[in-house]
């Protein structure tokens, strides 16, 4: 097999003699309501693969076959043109549309015109992104496509982000989109050890990016079968276009705060708030035998320390976070001829995130080329290769992690009367973690493809496509002799190193012919096998001879050791049909049949049909001649989808070695069942696409239903086999929403206004779970899960505020919530939240007069509610030595205060004990994007020997409007598990960034 790709990969790069074209055509594209020149428009010879490129002047050259009778020109934002291709000269004016009808849309293994398409797209352009300091590539969908929620979940640099695409389908199985990368199916899983897992796509830079399409319903994503329950993500990279060479340098710089640091008691308040906790709770008093005498005494027998009576005033909030700073460069050369395309690129970044000593860092280099061999072949392929470097900060639950440092009180100094940071304070100084060891998470990634496309003859297509996608993670950890959790083994070190290499190759038969002028066919048949293999090995090592040696080959024991391999693999079968008659009743169906490692012996295999259908209702008679409606399609259609995102060997009973004092020896760790199959989901969804005014409005309504059946998840068994669960297909939920979508040109002169808003609603039932019993986890967090309600509703005490007589914090007794008791165990659990949104959105506009351009983006999510379970630590009324937040002053002092803080009574859980007191609304409307840009005139940009030049300042995150009064509502920290959706347990908050940037081509 590898000697086949190198042969493959030789023969898509290998220089090949090629005939010229036989003739010339020139021309001018503008804009035709304001005569300006457009750059960038695509020109394409109909029935060649002959392709040019507008420059800044709107001018292009292409050569033509003696075959070629028709042009086809394309940009984006304008209808399409189809002309004549004479001799000599040919000029064509676009017309501006808001509905981009003609826009082609990536679509399961091709493409289609965006007004064909009968199933569920969005789509994201990179061009509107350019200038968007992303870190990563998905990040762009956030807030842009309908129906896909984006959490970025914390403001810590290279975390995974969370992608849901119309709500939650699996419990136990992935619940992440599949993401494919010019038909490659990525690897998204996370290969390091972090509780909080890393980013594989972080390493792929969003300057080489050119669209996103997100296939959202059953019957666009059924072609990618057993993998598309949670949505397909298809990514397209940038590819070179026939046209003179252009030179594309790109820069920007800035700096980045914390949305928000939080409100924490100074010293004055803290040693107020915490000596009302003391005698409230009986520590200070006059029995010498029981009490102490005063605070101070208490301390110094607490703590060991004599900071009470010091004079420390610290921001211990401001240890943790920081001013952050990003630079980013790159630079791209693209062009060809209509035989030879190619685009090369590289970029570097480096950002300091606002999490003290947070740092994440990517270097990118790819290349890419198209070459037309022959009129009847393609070849050609893309090769990336991409470095980070993450400098990590711990889980939120360590308390390593430099945002606990608010827990510290403020007292107490942050280094001693040497210069050393202070030990003694009442946790952890964890910056001795930074001064003293080092965390380190670097990834190689390389990713590249192959394709030949031979037309066989003018209606039938062959592609042929490979390709590979190799990883390599190395994790250095060392925490030092000073260290919490290094300083009792003299020492710690770990080293962890993953490899995952995965292959993929298609090969697809494409037949497409028009007859009669009104029967338009589209046949594609195909099978794909794509192959993983992932092996790690570790070891650890304690007892060092110095700081200064922090490998493991150094340390006098090395403490353990480890290595594990894993493979699989999956075969498919696919084939769609989309015909299309008289341009108005449009019909598509597919089928994929896919087979994987993964089951059982007699389920490895399944079947996932789709099917559509649409109607251009504007193209009949009836409607065709409308001044107001101009387009108008409905469309239905019905899919179903797969999730085999398990373990590899999830079916079968496994065996592991064991020491048995010194003996070696097996033992069986997981009991399988050979019935395991995929779990499925079922999508119907109904669509309406429409244009108004020449297309000056447009936009779309969706409504859909999906439910997932034979929900993997454990099910209880008799111990006496040795185990106490075993993995079966036996759960359903269902997903229920509908989405809106409107756009508009409301100025399309030399002033251009734009507007974009989608909005989406999601409802999520759990259907059906092991006989019905919930899965509730328990303890600090309140995430359930329940027959009939949300995934991950909050479950627990209902607060009911404090008893104005006493100061005790209350309770509800039961659900009526009209009887209330100050004993916490009395009080009957209960719903108390929901962390799903009603509905969520992004709203944008686009402005831009002469040179000057305005791009402003916003997000809302509305109706969740957000756990805040470090609540009952930094907002605990003084019931732990912890700083508390500045509401906390606002406690009960005296009969008859109405106030929701309950009287502060050290170590006595006053009301600090999990509940409804720390659910909040999490509803929020950010400004996520703001560009503002200039163009440098045509004029200067020519005497600069330029193409173009561009300044710009951007912002991110720039206003956030919320009741949520924690560090950020746009969070949910990851360590607890994936049912405790929408949880905050210091987790950070997103940065605020500013950024100078420039633009330049040549």
């Amino acid at each position: 097999m590898k000697r086949n790709l190198l042969f493959f990969i030789m023969l898509c790069w290998l220089p090949i003699m090629v005939f010229g074209q036989s003739r010339q055509v020139t021309g001018t594209v503008t804009d035709a309501v304001t005569n300006q020149p457009i750059a960038g428009a695509t020109i394409k010879a109909v029935g060649t693969s002959f392709v040019a490129q507008t420059d800044v002047n709107g001018h292009y050259e292409i050569g033509l076959n003696e075959s070629t009778k028709f042009l086809f020109f394309t940009y984006i934002g304008y209808s399409s043109q189809q002309v004549a291709a004479a001799a000599g000269t040919v000029d064509v004016q676009l017309m501006p549309s808001a509905a981009d009808l003609e826009e082609v849309v990536v679509v399961g293994y091709g493409t289609q015109i965006k007004k064909d398409i009968t199933g569920s797209v969005a789509s994201v352009k990179m061009a509107d992104l350019e200038n968007v300091p992303l870190q990563t590539v998905e990040a762009g969908l956030q807030g842009r496509a309908p129906g896909v929620f984006v959490n970025t979940s914390s403001g810590k640099l290279g975390q995974a982000l969370q992608i849901r695409v119309r709500g939650i389908s699996s419990i136990s199985a992935g619940t992440q989109p599949l993401f494919v990368i010019d038909g490659v199916p990525m690897v998204t899983e996370a290969l390091g050890t972090y509780d909080e897992p890393d980013n594989p796509l972080a390493a792929i830079s969003p300057d080489d990016i050119e669209s996103m399409e997100v296939l959202k319903d059953g019957a666009a994503s059924a072609i990618y079968g057993s993998r598309a329950s949670n949505g397909v993500v298809l990514i397209s990279t940038k590819k070179g276009k026939a046209g003179r060479t252009k030179i594309d340098l790109n820069y920007f710089a800035g700096f980045s705060d914390p949305t928000n640091k939080g409100d924490f008691l100074n010293a004055d308040q803290y040693r107020e708030l915490l000596s009302a906790a003391l005698v409230n709770g009986g520590y200070i008093g006059p029995d010498p035998d029981e009490q102490y005498p005063d605070v101070s005494a208490f301390w110094t027998d607490w703590t060991g320390t004599d900071d009470w009576d010091k004079n420390y005033n610290t921001n211990w909030v401001n240890e943790g976070m920081r001013r952050g700073s990003l630079q980013q460069g790159s630079l791209s050369i693209s062009g060809g001829d209509a035989k030879t395309r190619f685009n090369a690129s590289g970029s570097y970044s480096d950002t300091k995130g606002i999490i003290i000593g947070n740092r994440f860092k990517r270097t990118s280099g790819r290349i890419g080329v198209d070459h037309s061999a022959f009129d009847f072949l393609d070849i050609g392929g893309t090769l990336n290769i991409n470095k980070i470097d993450n400098y990590r900060v711990n889980s939120d639950n360590a308390f390593s992690n430099p945002l606990q440092l608010n827990a510290l009180p403020p007292i107490q100094p942050i280094r001693d009367e040497n210069g050393e940071l202070y030990n003694y304070t009442v946790y952890y100084n964890n910056l001795i973690d930074l001064e003293n060891g080092n965390n380190l998470s670097s990834t190689y990634r390389t990713f590249g493809t192959a394709y030949a496309n031979a037309r066989i003859t003018p209606d039938l297509l062959f592609r042929s496509e490979y390709g590979m996608d190799f990883q390599n993670l190395e994790e250095d950890l060392y925490l030092g002799m000073k260290t919490q959790d290094g300083g009792d083994s003299g020492g710690y070190g770990f080293s962890y190193q993953a490899r995952s290499v995965n292959f993929n190759t298609n090969n697809t038969l494409s037949y497409s012919k028009v007859f009669n002028d009104i029967h338009n066919l589209n046949l594609l048949a195909g099978m794909s096998y794509q192959e993983q293999q992932f092996r790690f090995t570790m070891a650890e090592g304690k007892n060092f001879p110095s700081d200064q040696f922090r490998k493991i080959t150094a340390a006098a024991v090395k403490s353990d050791a480890s290595s594990s391999a894993t493979s699989r693999a999956i075969v498919s079968y696919f084939a769609r049909a989309n015909y299309k008659l008289m341009d108005r009743y449009l019909f598509e169906a597919s089928v994929r049949t896919d087979g994987s490692s993964r089951f059982g012996k007699e389920y490895k295999y399944a079947t996932f049909p789709g099917a559509s259908l649409g109607w251009v209702i504007s193209e009949e008679n009836f409607l065709k001649e409308s001044q107001a409606l101009n387009f108008l399609k409905l469309r239905a259609s019905y899919g179903l989808t797969g999730n085999e995102n398990i373990a590899n060997f999830a079916s079968r009973t496994l065996y592991r070695g064991a020491n048995y004092a010194g003996t070696p020896g097996t033992v069986a760790y997981q009991l399988g069942d050979p019935r395991l199959t995929w779990e499925q989901t079922a999508q119907t969804n109904l669509g309406l696409d429409f244009g108004l005014l020449s297309d000056r409005i447009s936009g779309t309504v969706e409504a859909y239903h999906k439910k997932t059946t034979d929900m993997l998840l454990d099910m209880p068994i008799v111990s006496t086999s040795g185990f106490t669960t075993v993995f079966r297909n036996i759960g359903s939920l269902e997903n229920k929403g509908l989405e809106l979508t409107l756009n508009s040109k409301n100025f399309v002169g030399e002033f251009k206004w734009s507007t974009s808003f989608n909005i989406s609603w999601n409802r999520n039932k759990i259907l059906k779970l092991v006989n019905g019993q919930p899965i509730y986890p328990g303890g600090r967090y309140l995430g359930r899960l329940e027959e009939g309600m949300p995934y991950g509703f909050f479950y627990g005490k209902a607060y009911a505020g404090v008893d104005p007589e006493n100061g005790d914090a209350l309770y509800y007794l039961d659900e009526t919530r009209k009887t209330t008791t100050n004993e916490y165990s009395e009080a009957a659990d209960q719903e108390i939240g929901d962390p799903n949104p009603s509905f969520f959105g992004g709203f944008g506009n686009k402005f831009s007069y002469k040179n000057f351009d305005l791009d402003i983006q916003t997000q809302f999510v509305s109706g969740n509610d957000i756990y805040n379970a470090a609540g009952g630590f930094q907002s605990a009324n003084g019931d732990y030595f912890d700083n508390q937040t500045t509401d906390q002053m606002n406690y009960w002092k005296n009969p008859g205060d109405i106030t929701m803080i309950p009287q502060p009574r050290f170590d006595s859980a006053n009301g600090t004990r999990p509940s409804s007191r720390y659910i909040q609304d999490g509803s929020y409307f950010r400004i996520k994007n703001l560009v503002l840009g200039y163009n440098l005139p045509n004029e200067t940009v020519t005497k600069l020997k330029m193409q173009r030049a561009r300044v710009y300042v951007s912002a991110t995150n720039l206003l956030t409007l919320t009741d949520y009064n924690g560090y950020d509502p746009e969070i949910n920290t990851t360590f607890a598990g994936a049912i405790q959706l929408g949880t905050d347990f210091y987790t950070a908050p997103q940065p605020r960034t500013i950024t100078f940037g420039i633009n330049v081509g040549f």
